[in-house]
């Protein structure tokens, strides 16, 4: 079994690989101030919940965006799995070419995500993300990164309306049956769902016009609120929620 960790900026996600399936995976909070034995106590007790031997993980994995944590699990890694973490950068094998002005600066997350879909879907490739920020990312017709676009993601921008106007609530994303709202409430998740549908729609165009004029990409959707978005966007038609943990097993492979 492999114990694959993409640490976020909101959410850390855990899985737990048997040869190729998904046997466990879980969510938790991103918190900057636990421990690792208070990591470890939680995820310890999620696996033997769910009847996952901790001797049957032969290898670990970890993806983060957040410097302060990698050692936190890479030590939780080897004090309750009894085994090395591989961190996914530099001197990691992928198996994604990148071609951007400087490679360093692409996030760990955005890679993997390349990996899986590079290993499971036909490209060129669209990839959106929607995490804390909603990334989209770029792989052209010979299988190469070639960069991307970084948008406020959209319970981000939702929090930040209720924090910065007075009287305006905040609300849960979710798609709306009307666009014009008959009551405040209403008229902010519209807001928020259309005009969040209008950016995503309209970037995917212009990224089609600007490097795939003749060519239909596969345009993949991931990320915990991707799924809100499919059927209603004219582009978002695949919607894979476990993306990142199965490019982290691509990834884990190719290096063990």
């Amino acid at each position: 079994m492999i114990f694959a960790v993409d640490i976020g900026n909101t959410n850390i996600v855990i899985g737990v690989f048997n040869r190729d399936e998904i046997i466990f995976n879980s969510r938790l909070a991103t918190d900057y101030q636990k421990t690792t034995d208070e990591y470890a106590a939680i995820i310890m007790l999620l696996l033997k919940n769910s009847n996952i031997e901790i001797s049957d993980i032969r290898g670990t994995i970890i993806s983060s965006v957040v410097p302060q944590l990698v050692y936190t699990f890479t030590k939780l890694s080897k004090k309750y799995l009894s085994r090395e973490a591989i961190v996914v950068g530099p001197g990691v094998k992928t198996g994604v070419p990148i071609k951007i002005e400087n490679p360093k600066e692409v996030g760990s997350d955005r890679i993997v995500n390349a990996a899986a879909v590079l290993s499971a879907y036909k490209y060129p490739a669209i990839i959106i993300d929607f995490g804390t920020a909603t990334t989209f990312d770029v792989i052209n017709e010979n299988g190469e990164y070639i960069g991307g676009v970084i948008c406020p993601g959209v319970k981000l921008s939702a929090t930040i309306l209720h924090q910065k106007t007075a009287k305006l609530p905040e609300v849960e994303i979710e798609k709306c049956e009307k666009v014009v709202g008959t009551n405040t409430i209403n008229s902010i998740k519209s807001g928020i769902y259309y005009g969040y549908l209008s950016l995503v729609d309209g970037i995917i165009e212009r990224i089609i016009l600007e490097k795939f004029k003749n060519i239909d990409p596969c345009v993949i959707a991931t990320g915990g609120l991707g799924s809100v978005f499919m059927g209603e966007s004219k582009y978002l038609k695949k919607y894979e929620p476990n993306l990142t943990l199965n490019g982290l097993k691509v990834i884990y492979e190719k290096n063990s």
